[in-house]
């Protein structure tokens, strides 16, 4: 019973912050709006004003996805971790993230160079065509790690296997790269720097409704993930098909990072920290506390770095994986030590 309110409060508490995290960045920004002002634009509804625009169709889209992207990857992470046993592991390393940059890298590189003009400067490229790529390279990698995985029993392998497909699809981007005209190639190193701008008012809602489902999903694998923690053989006698078990969580982080990726581009640091910083904050591996807290604790970790990204005096947004590396990066280094 102590224990329960321990957990309550603390969750209670993340929570909090998460929604103070998520009021800053409505009004935080390149320009700063009067918390009066904001409070009226939500009131009062006849209240119309151009600091009513640069909220409901910038900041709050962008706030949202934060939301979602960092949930989603989190939990991403604590599957792959969980699956692995490993602590270092994380969404990219089957390659997913890969295969998302191979497809946009054949977007935009490769047909500017079948073309010979830049397409950003043709206007050839947008958001859409960039998120649809990244999708099916992404999802064309998932299904392939998941044919593998329905063959090979030793996880070890499929790392190995996701690692050596990354490193093929990072090898064809750069061939692509070598051979591409310079705007495309910016264009192409400005989405892999990552960002929560791009979803915007236009696909929010879509992207809500491609993640929140999946997530709530998540939590039926609690039992599962349990069981697995102590190891195939006893999994078995308890009654869990692992083979199955492995391809719906393979599939469901998969298809997060996937997602996340279109859209927001290559997030790092999010899937690998924010597990491991659950795990000490609730002091548990019971899942049926992890995913949630996870979830949660992903949700304000990326509200924060998408405050950080937007601080005043600077224009536009810095990247986003800038600051998940300066946040996350001293996260691992604390789990390569404590873990010796």
């Amino acid at each position: 019973m102590k224990s329960k309110i321990v957990y309550i409060s603390k969750l209670s508490l993340i929570i909090f912050i998460g929604i103070v995290l998520f009021i800053l960045n409505l009004f935080i920004g390149s320009v700063l709006i009067p918390f009066k002002e904001l409070f009226s634009i939500f009131f009062e509804p006849e209240y119309n004003s151009t600091v009513s625009t640069i909220v409901f169709n910038y900041r709050l889209p962008q706030a949202i996805t934060a939301l979602l992207s960092g949930a989603a990857l989190s939990v991403a992470g604590l599957l792959m971790q969980t699956l692995f046993r490993n602590p270092l592991a994380d969404p990219s390393m089957l390659g997913i993230s890969s295969g998302a940059g191979l497809g946009v890298a054949i977007t935009i590189l490769f047909t500017g160079i079948l073309g010979g003009n830049a397409l950003s400067s043709l206007g050839f490229w947008s958001n859409i065509g960039v998120s649809l790529a990244a999708f099916l390279g992404a999802t064309s990698v998932l299904m392939l790690i998941l044919g593998f995985s329905s063959k090979i029993k030793n996880m070890t392998t499929l790392i190995i296997i996701g690692l050596m497909i990354s490193y093929l699809a990072g090898s064809m981007t750069d061939i692509l790269k070598f051979f591409s005209i310079k705007d495309d190639i910016h264009a192409f190193v400005i989405w892999g720097m990552g960002t929560f701008s791009s979803v915007g008012i236009s696909k929010l809602s879509f992207y809500t409704i491609s993640i929140l489902p999946v997530l709530f999903a998540s939590l039926f694998l609690a039992k599962s993930l349990n069981i697995m923690i102590l190891g195939d053989f006893y999994a078995e006698n308890l009654g869990v098909n692992i083979k199955r078990n492995n391809i719906i969580i393979i599939l469901i982080s998969g298809y997060l990072t996937a997602i996340v990726t279109a859209y927001c581009g290559p997030i790092a640091f999010l899937g690998l920290a924010i597990p491991h910083l659950t795990r000490f904050i609730f002091k548990t591996s019971d899942h049926r506390i992890l995913i949630p807290g996870t979830m949660v604790i992903g949700m304000t970790v990326s509200l924060l770095c998408n405050l950080v990204a937007r601080v005043p005096g600077f224009e536009g947004n810095l990247p986003i994986n800038a600051v998940t590396a300066f946040i996350g990066a001293p996260i691992v280094i604390w789990v390569i030590l404590r873990r010796r």
